[in-house]
């Protein structure tokens, strides 16, 4: 089969001929029709601090994926050949503490797909059948391709609730505005957005958001008055990992205010913890997707609204044959623009 493959511990990838992968009698093989790239995969391009500290070499990489399954192991049961699928991408070890309770996010022996394992930028992958979601049929397979960065979102945005409520996302990539159309979707009163990116900002107001505020020359507290806010906002999503983020959001939300990190910050920064005690304020770490709760979740929402499934479909910016991945990953490290797919079956 066709792969992007690093062949060891140094930067770049390679599109090569690799040994067609075979399923244990718990897994299925997967044949891959399209691919997200994810800003883990160009740190495995690069192989910057990160990627050498955390990535096995050599290793196919690649997560977010849409598929078909073309076999089934004998110990698999309610997947069957033909399903269209996607993956959980953290295989857990199921006798952790956290894994008993089934908190499997939580698992503190997780391998990653992709990551510490062959993951999905081949024409196969194998999986375990416990890690498979199968889709509805009204998934394209584009938006099949984005479920993993999707569930991110979710997870995020339903991390406290939300109806009624006023909620500042700081930070427009792709995960961002999914959360901002999730946040709109469940019912929040006003939502504003944060970025540098005035292509980003644009997406979001269309995704949902009141107001957008470039904080490079602007102020959040401007947002605030002109959505006609009296107190500070009772929800954050912080999605960015810049390390002025944290700090605006902690100055702008409200009394009680919670608070949902996903952003990965590069390197330590400091906070006012005085105001987090003081102002009674939650801050909750977001890694992942609920196993397997955040799916239930998502698959249910794009089943029951096209709305919804229209505005998240907008993350997606350019559809590439597989053969131009260079462009792609050019494309998506450029960090102004959406979601970009690449189609498996244009080789």
């Amino acid at each position: 089969m066709k792969a992007l493959y690093k062949d060891g511990p140094h930067a770049g990838l390679e599109l090569v001929d690799r040994p067609d992968p075979v399923a244990g009698p718990d897994e299925v093989v997967i044949r891959v029709l399209r691919t997200g790239i994810c800003g883990t995969d160009l740190h495995i391009q690069r192989w910057d601090d990160w990627a050498a500290s955390a990535v096995k070499a050599p290793l196919i990489p690649g997560h977010e994926f849409y598929g078909e399954v073309v076999e089934v192991g004998p110990l698999v049961h309610d997947i069957a050949v033909g399903n269209r699928v996607s993956g959980e991408g953290h295989i857990v070890c199921g006798m952790c503490r956290n894994c008993r309770a089934g908190r499997r996010q939580m698992c503190i022996r997780t391998i990653g797909l992709g990551v510490q394992r062959d993951g999905a930028y081949a024409e196969y992958l194998t999986l375990p059948a416990t890690n498979v979601w199968v889709h509805h049929s009204d998934v394209t397979p584009e938006l099949g391709a984005i479920f993993d960065p999707l569930g991110n979102a979710v997870h995020t945005a339903l991390a406290f609730p939300l109806v009624g409520e006023d909620v500042l996302v700081t930070g427009c990539g792709p995960i961002g505005l999914m959360a901002i159309a999730i946040a709109r979707h469940v019912g929040a009163r006003f939502i504003a957005a944060t970025d540098v990116s005035a292509p980003r900002l644009e997406l979001a107001r269309q995704m949902g958001a009141d107001a957008v505020v470039d904080v490079s020359r602007e102020d959040i507290r401007d947002a605030q008055r002109a959505l006609g806010m009296r107190e500070g906002f009772d929800i954050g999503f912080e999605m960015s990992g810049a390390p002025s983020a944290l700090p605006a959001m902690i100055d702008n939300m409200n009394h009680g205010g919670r608070i949902a990190m996903l952003g990965l910050p590069t390197g330590p920064f400091g906070v006012d913890w005085g105001k987090i005690v003081t102002h009674m304020l939650t801050v909750k770490g977001i890694y992942g997707r609920e196993m397997f709760e955040t799916w239930n979740a998502m698959g249910a929402m794009l089943q029951t609204s096209p709305v919804l499934r229209e505005s998240i479909s907008r993350i997606i910016a350019e559809v590439l044959p597989a053969r131009e991945w260079e462009k792609g990953f050019a494309a998506a490290a450029s960090a102004g623009t959406g979601k970009i797919i690449l189609d498996w079956t244009e080789l």
